[in-house]
């Protein structure tokens, strides 16, 4: 995952701009899932042809999503709903069904070849949109949904979620920068090289045997939280 929900739940509680909140949350997104990216290629575990219909209808998608400038209490009131829900989603990711303990579950096979174009295209514009209007990867809700289809084994899905992420996120800041979003780059800088260090420092980490599971579902309950306190804002209770 490349972060953006959770990058936002800070930034929220931070109050910053809500411009730079999104440009800030992309590019952070754009470190994260870059590396990714490279490393799933280099190990030559991204499939491109099977990628290519989600990730193809996603990039104008986010770019025409990135252009969209909500006002600051209905892109909070949006910002609420999907940290809700990436929270829930986060908690609940299902994983390949039939994995063994121990065992690798990039090894259990997918349930079919692939979905239908048609429907890869559509679900990779829908997400996509909502990741440039959010400024969020996206990959925070295809991860559930290919693991429900048993799209491919894991490996591959976090490799096509990966891709997903990142050329979202390079789409959706596209647009927003088309439309002259003000930034702070001496922030935008100093969070920036914190996402690069902590991605390496969580890594390391997690080669150590420290459970990811763990950690994913305190984070899912973190944006849980700040999710429900963005809703109460906007409905005006807190």
């Amino acid at each position: 995952m490349g972060g953006g929900s959770s990058y936002l739940a800070v930034l929220a509680l931070a109050a910053l701009p809500t411009g730079e909140m999104r440009i800030t949350a992309l590019v952070c997104n754009l470190i994260v899932a870059g590396g990714g990216v490279f490393h799933f290629a280099r190990a030559g575990e991204l499939p491109w042809r099977k990628a290519l219909p989600l990730v193809v209808c996603s990039i104008p998608a986010a770019y025409l999503g990135g252009r969209i400038a909500l006002p600051r209490e209905q892109f909070l009131g949006l910002l609420g709903i999907v940290l809700l829900c990436a929270g829930l989603a986060m908690w609940w990711r299902p994983g390949p069904q039939g994995a063994s303990p121990g065992r690798d579950p990039s090894e259990d096979k997918p349930r079919s070849r692939s979905d239908p174009r048609f429907y890869a295209a559509g679900l990779g514009g829908l997400l996509g949109f909502l990741a440039g209007l959010v400024s969020i990867g996206g990959g925070i809700f295809l991860s559930p949904v290919l693991f429900l289809r048993r799209w491919a084994p894991a490996r591959t899905i976090a490799a096509v979620t990966s891709l997903f992420i990142f050329v979202n996120s390079l789409s959706g800041l596209g647009g927003q920068l088309s439309q002259g979003a003000a930034v702070s780059w001496r922030l935008l800088l100093v969070l920036a090289l914190a996402v690069l260090v902590g991605g390496q420092i969580g890594t390391r980490l997690t080669l150590r045997k420290l459970s990811p599971g763990a950690i994913r579902r305190i984070a899912a309950v973190l944006i849980v939280l700040v999710g429900v306190r963005l809703l109460l804002q906007f409905a005006g209770v807190y």
